[in-house]
């Protein structure tokens, strides 16, 4: 089943037994967040909530109510994504970038239903009038203070947006770019959006500026869930992210003509703010906000954007998340990345078997690979190797281990890593690019990471010591355990991985 709209989605996750209603008045202001933080911080990542009875910062009750944590669980995110497994998406993804088109009439025929598959799901303008202008503001009816936006932290610079989909077009190719940046509330049609400098939306802002042009930008709050997590992917800047998630749905996104601006939105989207910003106009303070480094970034300056229409669904939800001291509901749109790419980071660097980016390490802090080690001095070359592959770039911390160590669980990495390394030796270090958030690099966007090689010493790499076995029990040793367990009334498996 194709899920197209939040309601739809929403309806899922009740029918699976992870969402919570929550009928009890809460404020939008701080409220929704502290309540979602706990929850969040539950094992597996909590159920999703939908907060049916939302006071706005006027006192009086939102016009609609407010979901959060939707993606906030494996289940979740492998439900928004139409799979039973997000590794799944990984492996459609390796049969396409394998294709070996074969001789002979009947092999290239043979060939066609995925050859197909590549081009069948560009997105669509929908005719007539969408599901996401069935409401209309313009003028004096704009009015943002009517939407739940919600304030996370105490000292957040105001309201924020934090689950949207900011569409903005290259002026000079006319590739569209979604993106999901944080954006702030500034007034009743005026809002600030946070642009990092390595992010494509600034990239067409930039471009914009140059020309002395107004750029039009929309921002889309919930639609199709491939869509919504498509737009936090870190997809290259020549993919379009609706086309995308029409592969990862198997179906392609609807999209519809924005009303004040050339640019197109989802059909299904629950809400769409369509606006402009003017490079001849200064830029604003935006912030500071709690974001997903568990601290406040700071306040800075960050282009204005004016609301020149806002439209919405007949009885829209108003979807929302929140970042801040991991673990976080982006945990788990981070590992559908980490899954979703793994794949297409093997075409560039073979040797990975994978490869993970713990909660604690807020994706770009701690990356543990696993690599099948075949000469002395690979896992340097992985390091570089990664350190070039996009926001890769950003990763404070690379440990390399050997192909066997499961990286997908922590204690595991950690432990084969500390007893694998001997610092000076294996450390190395690294100047590049930092996250934007990082505050504690030694200037703006620059500064060092390190790549600890983790991986077992050969002789060539100057290791003249034997090097020990892992402790394992033996094979049938561990069968007579497992036949007899159940009659021990230990529970299910002990402490045994």
């Amino acid at each position: 089943m194709t899920i197209d709209t939040i309601p739809q989605f929403i309806e899922e996750i009740d029918r699976i037994g992870e969402l919570v209603r929550v009928a009890h008045p809460v404020r939008a202001e701080l409220e929704i967040c502290e309540i979602a933080d706990r929850v969040m911080k539950s094992p597996g990542g909590g159920p999703a909530l939908l907060f049916e009875n939302v006071t706005l910062r006027d006192g009086s009750r939102s016009a609609y109510p407010v979901a959060i944590n939707l993606f906030g669980s494996m289940r979740r995110m492998a439900l928004s994504l139409g799979v039973a497994d997000l590794d799944d998406i990984g492996v459609r993804i390796t049969e396409l970038v394998q294709l070996k088109v074969p001789d002979g009439l009947m092999g290239k025929l043979s060939m066609l239903p995925k050859l197909l598959e590549i081009g069948k799901f560009p997105p669509r303008v929908k005719g007539g009038t969408p599901p996401c202008q069935a409401v209309v503001w313009k003028g004096g009816d704009i009015d943002l203070s009517k939407l739940p936006i919600i304030t996370c932290w105490p000292e957040d610079g105001g309201p924020y947006i934090t689950l949207p989909m900011v569409i903005s077009k290259d002026p000079v190719r006319g590739i569209r770019n979604v993106g999901m940046y944080r954006v702030q509330q500034l007034g009743r049609d005026t809002l600030a959006m946070h642009w990092q400098r390595h992010k494509v939306g600034a990239a067409h802002w930039r471009e914009m500026a140059e020309r002395g042009e107004r750029m039009p930008v929309c921002i889309a709050i919930g639609a199709d869930p491939a869509s919504v997590y498509a737009a936090s992917a870190p997809l290259p800047p020549t993919i379009d992210e609706f086309l995308f998630a029409g592969f990862l749905r198997k179906e392609p996104v609807r999209l519809a003509k924005a009303l004040t601006c050339d640019l197109e939105v989802p059909a299904d989207a629950e809400f769409v703010i369509e606006g402009y910003i003017d490079p001849a106009e200064p830029l604003v303070m935006e912030g500071p906000f709690g974001d997903h480094t568990g601290f406040y970034s700071l306040a800075d300056l960050y282009p204005l954007v004016h609301v020149t229409a806002i439209t919405m669904r007949e009885h829209p939800v108003y979807a929302t998340t929140i970042v801040g001291r991991p673990p976080m509901e982006d945990f788990f749109l981070g590992h559908a990345t980490e899954r979703i790419f793994l794949p297409l980071l093997k075409l560039t660097v073979p040797e990975i078997v994978d490869y993970h980016m713990p909660a604690e390490g807020i994706f770009h802090n701690l990356v543990f690979v696993s690599i099948d080690k075949q000469y002395p001095g690979q896992a340097y070359k992985v390091m570089n190797a990664l350190w070039g592959q996009g926001l890769m770039s950003l990763a404070k911390l690379l440990i390399v281990v050997d192909k066997w160590v499961n990286v997908r669980d922590p204690r595991e990495a950690w432990w084969v890593a500390l007893n694998n390394i001997d610092p000076e030796r294996d450390a190395r270090f690294t100047m590049g690019p930092t996250d934007v958030l990082d505050h504690s690099s030694r200037a703006f966007t620059y500064g060092s990471k390190m790549g600890l090689d983790a991986t077992k010493k050969w002789p060539e790499e100057g290791f003249a010591r034997e090097w020990p076995k892992v402790i394992e029990m033996d094979s049938a040793t561990t069968a007579r355990v497992n036949a007899m367990w159940a009659q021990l009334g230990l529970g299910e498996r002990g402490g045994k991985r």
